[in-house]
């Protein structure tokens, strides 16, 4: 296993800055993942380690091997990197079986027929494929598909294994069995990778460690728990998790204590922000850590019920005042038109 170092990579089409000096480390045996919307960078910069995209600054290296160095013009070609690739759409050459698929990259290496039976062999035992070996592409479920590519990116047992967006094209029920069990592969392989995906759940599910991208640049980086509870942005705050936005003035702000003024109420909650008082702010809940019933009290807004909604586990609801909405969960259907909406101060973070 291998340290990939990616530093102060910078890349551009044209005048356009597609990457802004991004640095991330893939510690061995560790899975980072690249999170962040459509147009954040998270795809060209993984292209850009796999040696498809030419940066014009920063380092590339994987161990003690330097991939690029726009500084001392090193730029190891694609097939020179030793890195497992898994495209976004699988990429499978239709007219070769699933034993061809996976087999080829181990004789573009120019192993001996045996090693390429013996590895490959070992492929599909791993991965669940061995009764498909002789089936075609199009003979293959999403998920078979999906593992099959898979496969052929590990066969020849790469130092770092890149994945853009692997899980996207399976249904909703497919990709929550297969995170699973992509997670656990890679746990019992011991391998290091780098993860692109623009789905919160798919990142803290697999990922020890995640890299939030925002136009080009790092938001924030951490452990999947310290980006969902200690969110550094409003961008971190808002990306990660179903959130409640309270758009306000800011009345109060201490060390690590602020009050926002929002619905004609004043809500007390943890400091975020650089802003004085008497400006605007804004204030991020969780809709999970929204509390109702109670009387009146600190930091309860009374507001009517405007719609309720089952999704399966629990229940969706949405509370109005004035022209401000908010949102939370509960394990059944309420019955009353007024509630008291209770923001707890441990969680509201005023930005």
């Amino acid at each position: 296993m291998a340290h990939l170092t990616i530093d102060d990579i910078a890349l551009r089409y044209g005048d356009h800055e597609i990457l802004r000096g991004v640095s991330v480390a893939v510690p061995p045996g560790k899975v980072v993942a690249l999170l962040g919307p459509s147009g954040s960078g998270k795809t060209t910069l993984l292209r850009a380690v796999a040696g498809l995209e030419q940066p014009h600054r920063g380092v590339i290296r994987v161990g003690e091997t330097t991939f690029f160095d726009a500084a001392r013009r090193i730029d190891l070609p694609a097939e020179a990197r030793g890195l497992g690739l898994v495209f976004q759409s699988y990429a499978l050459w239709p007219h070769r079986t699933v034993f061809e698929n996976i087999a080829y990259g181990l004789e573009l290496r120019d192993a001996s027929p045996t090693a390429v039976k013996l590895r490959v062999g070992k492929a599909l035992g791993q991965l669940g494929l061995t009764h498909l070996a002789a089936r075609y592409p199009h003979q293959l479920s999403g998920g078979q598909q999906q593992r099959v590519a898979l496969a052929r990116a590990l066969v020849y047992e790469p130092a770092v294994i890149l994945l853009d967006e692997p899980l996207s094209n399976l249904d909703a029920k497919l990709r929550e069995e297969a995170r699973a069990w992509l997670r656990q592969l890679i746990v019992s392989l011991g391998l290091s990778a780098l993860l692109v995906t623009h789905d919160q759940i798919e990142a803290m599910a697999i990922a020890d460690r995640i890299t939030l991208l925002n136009t080009g640049a790092v938001e924030q980086e951490g452990t999947p728990t310290e980006l969902y509870q200690q969110p550094a942005t409003m961008f971190a705050a808002e990306f990660m998790g179903n959130n409640n936005r309270l758009d306000g003035t800011l009345v109060e702000r201490t060390d690590n204590r602020a009050v926002i003024e929002v619905m004609g109420t004043r809500l007390e909650g943890v400091a975020r922000t650089g802003a004085a008082v008497g400006e605007k702010a804004s204030a991020v809940l969780r809709l999970e850590k929204v509390l109702l019933g109670g009387g009146a009290g600190p930091n309860r807004v009374l507001m009517t019920l405007k719609a309720q909604m089952y999704i399966g586990e629990r229940w969706e609801l949405v509370f109005a005042k004035d022209d401000v909405s908010v949102r939370a969960y509960t394990s059944g259907p309420l019955k009353h038109e007024v509630y008291h909406v209770e923001f707890p101060p441990s969680a509201l973070w005023i930005f």
